[in-house]
């Protein structure tokens, strides 16, 4: 299950797959923040736990491959954005492959049962040049899963996502500006 998001003020969210209540790491359900919005900014946190596509309990989260995102392990994503200034975007997980070097990267639209629906990487200037898929134009939280398989990243960057272009976090089999679609999760990113 996925916790629901909301987005108030100026700014806002899209592509949120809120369906339910929100489960936390330790196995109980707990309260995910929801957006918010305001002369000063956007803020958002929201969690999942991963579950197949078709599963019987749907989840924003979905994986591709269970060997290296089992379903049941859990991601976290926030975001905070000042008013026409600087987006952090932040990633927690627990309950992957330990040891694995995980790509992650934020894409355009939401996730969907083919891992191709979440189109292609958030880019701060969109354009179709190999060089400009790189950390400072896109967001990147590439990881190493620890002994527990747990991982935290966090990217930092002095723009905004433009109104409805961010949609889902996708985890990808390696490191860098490319991979095999591992796992994605529909989040409801902002602006400001």
């Amino acid at each position: 299950m996925a916790s629901a998001a909301l987005a108030t003020g100026a700014g806002g969210a899209h592509g949120a797959n809120a369906d339910g209540g929100t489960v936390q790491p330790g196995g109980g359900t707990g309260g995910g923040t929801g957006g918010t919005g305001g002369k000063h900014g956007y803020s958002m946190r929201t969690d999942a736990r991963f579950a197949p596509p078709g599963a019987f309990v749907p989840s924003a989260a979905v994986t591709y491959d269970m060997r290296l995102v089992p379903a049941g392990s859990w991601i976290e994503v926030s975001q905070r954005s000042a008013e026409r200034g600087a987006t952090t975007v932040k990633l927690r997980v627990t309950g992957l492959k330990a040891g694995h070097e995980y790509g992650v990267h934020v894409h355009r639209k939401p996730c969907g049962a083919d891992p191709a629906a979440a189109g292609g990487h958030y880019q701060h200037r969109p354009s179709t040049d190999p060089a400009s898929v790189n950390p400072d134009n896109e967001v990147w939280l590439d990881f190493t899963a620890d002994s527990r398989g747990a991982g935290a990243a966090s990217a930092r960057h002095d723009w905004n996502f433009r109104f409805g272009e961010a949609a889902s976090v996708v985890l990808h089999g390696e490191q860098g500006g490319a991979g095999v679609r591992l796992a994605c999760f529909t989040v409801p990113f902002g602006w400001a």
